[in-house]
């Protein structure tokens, strides 16, 4: 098993910045593994937004946050980030992080552990 908790969401004005965190727990220590970050916004699916290799050496980005989103993890920690800037209203959603176990990086059923989600509300 392994768990996955986020934070550092919240209420933010457009062009602001926030940083999600996600500690990773369980049987996940000591083993390599891709950390993801999705969101869903209401009455939209969920979509890939990030993900890094455990070393920190591959690192993907959706179109849409290319520039203003950055990805990191501290290993020593077990924590995962995503640094969001400029952020805009329709960034708004409910973010999560996920446990990569095989398959391509930006698909949902690559994944399979997921976090509670932390949301994330940007105003205009």
């Amino acid at each position: 098993q392994v768990q996955l908790v986020e934070s550092g969401g919240g209420l933010v004005q457009a062009g602001g910045s926030l940083r999600l965190s996600c500690v990773a727990s369980g049987r996940t220590l000591n083993s390599n593994y891709g950390m993801g970050w999705f969101r869903q916004a209401p009455g939209k699916e969920r979509e890939f937004v990030a993900v890094i290799s455990w070393n920190g050496i591959m690192i993907r980005l959706a179109d849409s946050v290319k520039g203003r989103f950055t990805i990191s993890r501290d290993n020593a920690k077990n924590t995962g980030y995503l640094q969001m800037n400029s952020l805009k209203p329709e960034d708004t959603a409910i973010y999560y992080c996920a446990h990569h176990s095989q398959g391509a990086y930006a698909a949902r059923g690559s994944y399979d552990y997921w976090g509670q989600g932390t949301q994330v509300t940007v105003s205009s």
